[in-house]
């Protein structure tokens, strides 16, 4: 089969480019003839809330080929993108989807794809994005006019496609795992690097830090904790990260045992993170399904989540994690605590996610992607 990936890809950073790279060569190595078209320009400079979009020189990410061809800004790049796709002659085009500014650009190409034939498949990360404005389901419901069918990576998302277009087929394939990060270091070595204690309980807040994930949960719950425990928080703040160094600097003495690594985690630096971990905690507000869980399984870090979305279905669902009822610091504090009471709790765990990391492969998730476009 002739397929086309229509999202970002390297120079782009990030989790979705990561997927899109991995989806790319292992549909390849499954014997299709696989191209990917990447964005000139993704997001303008004023809207992208973090430091830059791109790989820096000094990031070892895996560089794809790529056609770029899409402007998200410019109505001419749609046409243009379009035109260079259907000259390809694809049998399939993907594309990515994970918030409504893509709507646009996303939609006109793909509508007029799909007006030619050609079977569109859009991967949803998101119907309704975390922050939601009022203008997201009408521009979703437009973007998905141009799809023959959707995959969606948890139960959740599902549901809300269902709520805008109950009749687009659509079918559910989990998060594959995400495997390129290299193998695990041990414990103590990755802490040292950190310069953490290894004789404490470790905890990883890991990720773009926007309110919707609640660093701030996690900070209330850290401080109800007794000293045996340390926090590592590694990620680039989306927004100020003010009132989060204001509620740190609060908890007088328990500060000491936080370590902070605010900028975007580059591939290299990902194994300390979650080689020193005991515990990854996703104490989200709203989710769907998580890309940190998804690097969290491949280093067999158990997870507590908080009872929103996808998270429940994937983590809590498969015995790979704790889920705590309520996104508050003390029920976060009490799941905490009760991870590091019973020891089995975290073998039960561990046992969990070395069965989930035979399912989550990229192979089953491309074999499965295919089945259903073939049936479309």
């Amino acid at each position: 089969m002739r397929i086309a990936i229509l999202s970002c890809f390297y120079p782009y950073r990030g989790g979705i480019s990561q997927f899109n790279a991995a989806l790319l060569e292992e549909l390849g190595r499954q014997g299709n003839q696989v191209k990917a078209f990447n964005f000139t320009r993704q997001y303008p400079e004023i809207l992208f809330p973090g430091k830059t979009q791109y790989v820096t020189a000094d990031d070892p990410a895996a560089k794809v080929q790529s056609t770029p061809v899409l402007d998200t800004v410019n109505p001419l790049s749609y046409v243009r993108t379009y035109r260079t796709i259907k000259e390809w002659e694809p049998d399939l085009v993907i594309v990515r989807y994970w918030m409504s500014w893509f709507a646009p650009s996303l939609g006109y190409v793909t509508r007029r794809l799909k007006k030619d034939g050609i079977k569109v498949i859009s991967i949803l990360d998101n119907v309704i994005p975390h922050e939601r404005h009022w203008f997201d389901k009408p521009l979703t419901r437009y973007f998905l006019g141009g799809s023959s069918g959707a995959v969606t990576l948890c139960e959740a998302v599902a549901d809300d496609l269902t709520a805008i277009n109950g009749k687009l087929q659509h079918t559910v394939i989990p998060h594959p795992l995400y495997t390129h990060f290299g193998e695990a270091q041990p414990r103590g070595e990755a802490l040292r690097k950190l310069g953490l204690d290894p004789d404490r309980k470790t905890l990883l807040f890991f990720g773009l830090i926007r309110r919707y994930k609640g660093l701030d949960i996690l900070l209330e719950a850290f401080s109800k904790l007794d000293d045996s425990y340390q926090l590592i928080i590694a990620g680039e703040p989306y927004g100020s990260f003010d009132e989060y160094d204001r509620q740190i600097q609060a908890m007088g003495t328990a500060a000491e045992r936080i370590v902070t690594h605010l900028a975007y985690i580059k591939d290299s630096e990902v194994t300390d993170f979650f080689s020193g971990a005991d515990l990854c905690v996703l104490p989200y507000r709203s989710a769907t399904q998580s890309g940190v869980s998804a690097i969290s399984f491949h280093f067999e870090v158990p997870m507590l989540v908080t009872d929103t979305g996808g998270l429940k279905e994937s983590i809590a669902g498969t015995g790979t994690g704790l889920l705590v009822g309520q996104c508050t610091g003390q029920a976060v504090a009490d799941g905490i605590e009760a991870f590091f009471a019973d020891p089995e709790i975290a073998a039960g765990c561990r046992k969990n996610i070395k069965k989930q990391k035979d399912i989550l492969s990229w192979e089953r998730f491309a074999r499965n992607l295919q089945d259903f476009a073939r049936k479309l």
